[in-house]
């Protein structure tokens, strides 16, 4: 049953000769607790995909349906982990972490409060740090905390947009098992916007692309129908693991050509002469 249906959105920016056209006519099922992975371009429209889903971006035309009600606006059932940290500096994990759950919760008692602030950093293992202020973090357990943050809500639908993309490839590998792990207990449906194929199919039970824009849309779904828990390493030496990354990639490279090959506009500098000391700027003829 689905809990989240994109109907016929198309969103731009802009108007009159400087509009820009990002996303047009997306459509789209995700099921209860699917996990689901974007991949695409940089600039094909995937943050403003996922601002929508959140509330935080209006659709110029089509809407958004969560759980039979149009989104019109932010919601805790929609938790987002952005790309950046997006902690507060001069606050603790524990009042980063606090922050989202003190807003959500407002009726309950400090001591419950307390446990699900605790709880939340113990599940991305940083209770050792938990006193700790961002500038004292590694990149990696700074992104834990927007982790911990998100989670501490309980969101029935979890945005991810592109939450691991700066980090090294241990520590993103890391993340990637613990998100997983925190997943799999709940089954939570979740939405991952990601450049990483290997990180799509590792995580997700589907991937669609993201096709190029202006008017970006969706391309073909490839359901990724490996069991799980998976293991990467012996993923590797998995032959239904090759053919859905080759079939993935080999897309993704066709829809890359096929944008290259319209991009035929020529842009011409003017004909000037520099300008010399002593002497004026004439226009060469």
């Amino acid at each position: 049953m689905s809990i989240l249906s994109i109907n016929n959105v198309s969103k731009s920016y802009g108007s009159g000769s400087s509009k820009v056209d990002v996303l047009k006519n997306i459509n789209l099922e995700v099921e209860n607790g699917e996990f689901l992975a974007i991949v695409g371009f940089s600039g094909s429209g995937k943050t403003t995909l996922m601002q929508m889903l959140a509330g935080l971006v209006q659709p110029d035309r089509g809407e958004i349906i969560f759980k039979g009600e149009k989104v019109t606006g932010p919601s805790a059932e929609r938790g987002m982990i952005f790309q950046n940290y997006s902690l507060l500096p001069w606050l603790t994990v524990y009042e980063n972490v606090a922050l989202s759950v003190n807003a959500i919760y407002k009726d309950k008692s400090k001591v419950i409060k307390d446990r699900i602030i605790r709880e939340s950093v113990e599940m991305v293992n940083l209770t050792p740090a938990i006193n700790k202020k961002p500038k004292e973090l590694s990149g990696g357990m700074r992104q834990r905390v927007s982790v911990a943050r998100a989670l501490a809500v309980d969101p029935e639908l979890l945005l991810m947009d592109e939450p691991l993309s700066a980090l090294d490839a241990l520590t993103r590998g890391n993340l990637q098992d613990e998100i997983l792990n925190i997943w799999s207990k709940n089954k939570r449906t979740a939405i991952l916007i990601t450049n990483d194929v290997d990180e799509g199919i590792l995580m997700a039970d589907r991937i669609i692309p993201l096709d190029p824009g202006p008017n970006a849309t969706f391309g073909p779904e490839f359901k990724i129908d490996l069991e799980r828990p998976r293991d990467k390493t012996a993923m590797n030496h998995d032959p239904r693991f090759k053919q859905i990354r080759n079939n993935i990639i080999e897309y993704l490279m066709d829809i890359g050509e096929g944008r290259k090959s319209t991009e035929t506009e020529e842009f011409i500098l003017p004909d000037l002469q520099p300008i010399i000391k002593g002497s004026s700027l004439k226009k060469v003829a």
